[in-house]
């Protein structure tokens, strides 16, 4: 049993959180979801809260939930959305390897670094200034603060890949693992590092996985508009993950695959419709646009609409429409 709090909501507040704005579900096949909510009985408007273990227990209580994790994430609209995940009795949840125990730590100035880019980060995200650019394969915001950090990374990633790859695959620490996945995120020769972020998408914490699939979603991106670069980046492990009860696994997963699914390629489309279509379906009807916008495009993509006919029932906020076209084979 296991609550989360999202790194990025708990950084960007030194007391507290804003109050709920939303509550989403997912994971619900057989389970109706009103005894979810009424076991997690909070509303829009409610203070979340400072202890969400008992929460997880009474969900886990509701006849029918195995296991239940809840996530929250800053902001939509100034408000904190609240994802709950279901995993089902009798349905098999996502496994990960086991934590490593290695001793290999990183060096005190890429610690520090990161350290001083969590608080900028967060204190420009806070402030609405989340704009970034990604047009080199990797994240520099255009907040001139945090920019200036992250303008340390490709050096530390070039200097200490080694290291890095390390520390990622042996360290029992699972900060200087997340860490060292998001360094390698700017190593030099994007190629280089692939295997090493997809072995991470197996990691035992939930930060390391996200920070890998970030990189490696910024990785697929650059790959798109760069095709010259011959970076391939592999979508089976990202279709994987859209099934976790883990919140971070869909979010970065989604956006791994929504540059991924640009081509259409036919076998990567088959996969997701037989393999995650019902998480697609329940994501892209999220009420949370940030969040719902890109699982609402893939399944566009999925059910062969083209990408203006997605966008138009994007915009007319008509995510049944599409569901509807999507069940019935597509392309309508």
């Amino acid at each position: 049993m296991r609550a989360v709090l999202c790194l990025a909501a708990l950084l960007a507040f030194q007391d507290a959180p804003p109050p709920i704005g939303l509550v989403e579900v997912y994971g619900l096949r057989h389970v109706a979801e009103a005894p979810v909510r009424r076991a997690v009985d909070l509303h829009a408007g409610d203070a979340f809260p400072e202890n969400t273990t008992e929460i997880v227990g009474r969900i886990e209580r509701v006849p029918g939930v195995a296991e239940a994790r809840l996530n929250g994430v800053c902001c939509n609209d100034g408000r904190m959305v609240l994802f709950v995940g279901i995993r089902e009795t009798g349905t098999a949840g996502t496994t990960f390897r086991p934590a490593p125990r290695g001793i290999a730590r990183l060096p005190d100035d890429i610690v520090k670094a990161g350290a001083d880019f969590e608080q900028s980060f967060m204190a420009a995200v806070t402030r609405g200034d989340a704009d970034e650019d990604r047009s080199r394969g990797y994240s520099l915001m255009k907040d001139p603060a945090t920019r200036a950090i992250q303008e340390r990374f490709p050096a530390f990633a070039a200097r200490d890949q080694p290291l890095l790859k390390t520390v990622l695959r042996e360290s029992s620490d699972a900060s200087a693992r997340a860490l060292a996945a998001q360094v390698m995120g700017y190593a030099p020769d994007k190629a280089s590092v692939v295997d090493d972020l997809v072995a991470a998408m197996q990691d035992a914490s939930a930060e390391v996985r996200n920070n890998a699939m970030r990189a490696l979603a910024l990785f697929a991106q650059y790959a798109q508009e760069h095709p010259s670069a011959h970076l391939q980046v592999p979508s089976a492990p990202f279709v994987d993950l859209l099934n976790s009860i883990d919140w971070p696994d869909r979010n970065k997963s989604s956006a791994a695959l929504l540059q991924l699914t640009e081509g259409r390629d036919p076998a990567l489309m088959k996969e997701l419709r037989d393999r995650a279509l019902d998480s697609l379906i329940e994501m892209a009807r999220w009420k949370s646009e940030g969040h719902s916008y890109m699982p609402f495009f893939i399944l566009g993509r999925v059910a062969g609409m083209t990408e203006e006919a997605i966008t138009a029932a994007w915009e007319r906020k008509d995510s049944e429409a599409l569901i509807r076209i999507v069940r019935q084979g597509g392309r309508q």
